[in-house]
């Protein structure tokens, strides 16, 4: 983590005050209207092509999953603008529809309380006066990121591979905040909550946990800016947790509730819900299957992809054509891209681009002559770790954690 002045940035005041002013206004969760234009998604299960939609304030162009609560994919073709992906397009995903649609960055607070010396609350402004503000680059994907190719089909959300996206996280280390409140001997975990709730006032509000150890190993943080701006209310605003290198579903919105526990945390959202097969870094089983061991989703695993061709391109033949990328290692950095253009058989290492650290993305690019005809490109990450991506997906019945070598078939001509 590299730091930053300790002082609040006047710009980002402003951008803070503003949102906070504007929020998202009483209909923003039924959006104005859409946009006929269509995007193909060749998902196994169906269908074949997905609603695009700029309806929503404060985003530009994002496949439309489901409008509430919330569901927003990241169009393919933004990750090949760069490693770092543009606030407005950057993927959204909520559990339950009701959603604050204003937020004032002056009075909303975050309380930490439980098996603390002290209880403590912080609006916005009180982190960035009171703390060191760090900056780290992280990826944020949905743990349930491509699970429209499982097979045989899972329920949930259908997305493609565009539910992730990586950004320059800006706040307060979670550690310091915590050390503030003085964690009492004991102490076995931390609960975060944040502010959207169910419709029904039986169920469970979202509440997600990591062991003491980890919510302090100086990584953790709760940030209130992204790439520069700050958060858009639809990721969080006016802070969010970032716990990098883990599944999205531990990066909690509009946080508003951190307790320290001195017990395991087992409510609904820890177990069953966002449950994998304890077989890491797998997370896998097959169909059907009884008698499976289930443990609370955690680390991200490595992932590759194509973003310069899609299925279907066309590409000349017989000379060199750049293929290019991103990847990123799950909960450590990348320590190989490779390409194969025969299947699988033989495979040659890709140059990578900048090293923006461990848990960001990682552009790659390489040249390949092919022959004519019909070519299947196939790519694969290798983390620093020395874990790397399998030849065949997995399955699991929450459509969890697909990180399968993937292909990109196109026509040399």
């Amino acid at each position: 983590m590299a730091s930053n002045k300790p002082q609040i940035d006047a710009a980002v005041r402003r951008q803070l005050l503003q949102a906070g002013v504007l929020g998202l206004g009483a209909a923003a969760l039924a959006p104005r209207s859409f946009a006929a234009d269509m995007i193909k998604l060749p998902l196994p299960g169906g269908p074949d092509e997905r609603q695009l939609t700029s309806a929503f304030p404060q985003k530009g162009t994002l496949i439309l999953q489901r409008t509430r609560p919330p569901l927003l994919e990241t169009p393919f073709s933004v990750f090949d603008k760069g490693v770092f992906t543009p606030v407005n397009q950057f993927y959204v995903r909520w559990h339950w529809a009701d959603i604050p649609t204003h937020m004032d960055p002056k009075t909303h607070t975050v309380t930490i309380s439980g098996h603390v010396n002290k209880e403590l609350k912080f609006t916005v402004f009180d982190l960035m006066r009171k703390f060191k503000h760090v900056e780290l680059a992280a990826v944020n994907q949905c743990s349930g990121n491509s699970r429209g190719y499982f097979q045989p089909r899972v329920a949930g959300g259908e997305w493609s591979n565009g539910a992730m996206g990586n950004a320059r996280w800006v706040g307060v280390r979670l550690k310091d905040v915590l050390d503030e409140a003085g964690v009492k001997a004991g102490a076995v975990q931390v609960q975060f909550e944040g502010s959207e709730r169910p419709v029904i006032p039986t169920a469970p509000n979202l509440k997600k946990s990591l062991s003491v150890d980890h919510a302090r190993d100086g990584d953790v943080m709760i940030a209130w800016e992204m790439n520069g701006q700050a958060l858009p209310l639809l990721n969080g605003f006016p802070f969010r947790l970032v716990v990098p290198g883990w599944y999205a579903t531990y990066w909690t919105k509009m946080l508003q509730h951190i307790r320290v526990l001195d017990h395991e945390d087992t409510n609904f959202w820890m177990h069953p819900a966002y449950t994998i097969p304890d077989n890491w870094p797998h997370a896998n089983m097959k169909p059907g299957e009884k008698d499976v061991k289930f443990v609370p989703i955690n680390r991200m695993v490595p992932r590759s992809f194509i973003t310069n061709l899609s299925t279907g391109a066309k590409v000349p033949a017989g000379r060199p054509e750049l293929v290019r990328g991103i990847a990123f290692g799950g909960d450590t950095g990348v320590k190989t891209v490779e390409l194969s253009t025969d299947g699988g058989k033989t495979w040659t290492p890709t140059q990578l681009g900048r090293d923006y650290g461990k848990f960001s993305f990682r552009q790659w690019s390489t040249h390949v002559k092919l022959d004519k005809g019909d070519q299947t490109l196939m790519v694969r990450c290798t983390n620093s770790d020395g874990l790397q991506q399998p030849m065949t997906p997995n399955w699991n019945p929450g459509g969890f954690m697909r990180n399968v070598v993937e292909s990109t078939s196109v026509l040399a001509v």
